[in-house]
């Protein structure tokens, strides 16, 4: 069964027309609202220079998992 979904609303346009592939590999740029001077001083806090390391980032798995927890009801 082949899965389909609007990414545009989290993509910087120039990346909108991009596959998953492309998206994953570019910078973090690539998404909307993260600038180049975020993207900088992601890659200098915590060596995430794409958006697959960011994904990734033990530090923002963690901070999701806690949050996903929280919208669970978990106390």
């Amino acid at each position: 069964m082949a899965v389909s979904t609007d990414l545009d609303a989290l993509l910087d346009k120039a990346y909108e027309d991009k596959s998953l592939n492309e998206i994953l590999n570019a910078p973090v740029s690539a998404l909307a609202g993260v600038s180049a001077g975020d993207a900088e001083l992601l890659a200098s806090a915590f060596n995430v220079k794409t958006v697959h390391d960011l994904g990734r980032n033990k530090y923002f798995k963690a901070a999701a998992a806690l949050v996903a927890l929280s919208e669970a009801g978990a106390k």
